[in-house]
């Protein structure tokens, strides 16, 4: 086993040993609390630029499944407290190990994951590098910042995904780092889904026959996406709307709002939301370092809060036909439990009202 260290913009060291490449790689430490869906986590474009350490201690005892990935990776490096050598499950297909190398992605075990995520939580997400030697000069390690993921995460050119079953609505997708399962969850309601790359103009989206627009997840601050932010300026109100994540977080600027860097981020299957419409509470799968500031808001309601923190987690924009969540919905945690809105986008395709 080869030794390996992750060095912390703050001086720290924290040694363990290497799997996955043997590359050394700098970005932003942040942890992520699931007890499963490593594979989606990994391939959860959202994730672009960081290292994401694991709270679980045990990561990849079911291996690898190729048809559970969400995308294509796009973390710097991966941290965990130990990682499965066995994995079984009859879909496997291959080792977490394997799978860091095939990509090049450097990887550290046996390092204090708990003690990790306190410094994280009490200090805020910092910048961190995996490396088999620790680097004298740390100014390059203090001066990275993720900058450009949208733009490294979208696809190249458009593509269409047919809807399965009859064909009922038609929708453009503006694809920021979308995870598969939007797609197909889209599909599964009938809907064909054209998804266009982050940087179409509004008028190649409107002017594509569309019956509703999807702003997809993302990587990274929100208000970096100006060009973005700009083009759902003209699509507002001209179509029916539905954001998750980053696309929650692009509208509310889009319409006034303002953003803000969340200490720690909310990264995760277990954050609890409230419906501010009804009585219910949900329990949600999150990933994201943003949030839209609530008391900025010069257009919409706020429709969900998180429960631990008061955050905002969703806003009505009912005179725009649009609304926009920051969590995932595709995701299932419950493992139904907020699929319910892209039903209420299709209602809203339909013509029905709130």
């Amino acid at each position: 086993m080869e030794k390996g260290y992750l060095v912390l913009a703050s001086g720290q060291i924290f040694e363990g040993y290497r799997f996955g490449s043997l590359a050394s790689a700098i970005g932003e430490l942040v942890f992520t609390t699931g007890m499963c869906g490593y594979l989606e986590t990994l391939t959860d474009p959202s994730y672009a630029g960081q290292i994401v350490l694991q709270t679980y201690p045990l990561i990849g005892n079911y291996g690898v499944i190729p048809a559970d990935f969400e995308g294509n990776c796009h973390i710097r490096g991966y941290v965990v407290r130990e990682p499965c050598q066995h994995p079984s499950n009859f879909r496997c297909g291959g080792t977490l190990d394997g799978f860091l190398k095939e990509r090049n992605i450097p990887g550290l075990w046996g390092v204090d994951t708990r003690q990790l995520t306190r410094i994280i939580r009490e200090h805020g997400v910092l910048n961190a590098c995996i490396c088999s030697q620790v680097p004298e000069d740390l100014a390059p390690l203090r001066n990275y910042a993720v900058t450009g993921a949208v733009d490294a995460v979208t696809r190249k050119a458009p593509f269409v995904y047919g809807a399965q079953g009859e064909t009922r609505f038609r929708v453009a997708l503006l694809d920021c780092g979308a995870k598969n399962n939007i797609i197909q969850e889209l599909c599964q309601r009938g809907c064909a889904v054209t998804a266009f790359p982050a940087n179409a103009p509004a008028e190649t989206i409107l002017g594509a026959g569309a019956d509703g627009v999807l702003l997809s997840n993302g990587p990274s601050d929100p208000a970096e996406n100006v060009y973005q932010i700009e083009q759902i300026q003209k699509i507002l109100g001209k179509i029916p709307l539905f954001g998750i994540c980053l696309g929650h977080q692009l509208t509310a600027l889009a319409a006034g709002g303002r953003t803000y860097k969340l200490k720690y981020g909310h990264r995760g299957v277990n954050q609890p939301v409230r419906d501010l419409n009804g009585i219910r509470t949900f329990i949600t799968s999150q990933n994201h370092g943003y949030a839209v500031d609530g008391d900025s808001l010069k257009a919409g309601r706020i429709s969900f809060v998180n429960t631990n923190d008061g955050t905002c987690e969703g806003i009505d924009y009912p005179g725009l036909r649009a609304f926009t969540v920051q969590f995932h919905p595709e995701a299932r945690c419950g493992p139904q439990d907020t699929a319910f809105l892209f039903d209420r986008f299709v209602a809203l395709m339909k013509g029905g009202e709130w």
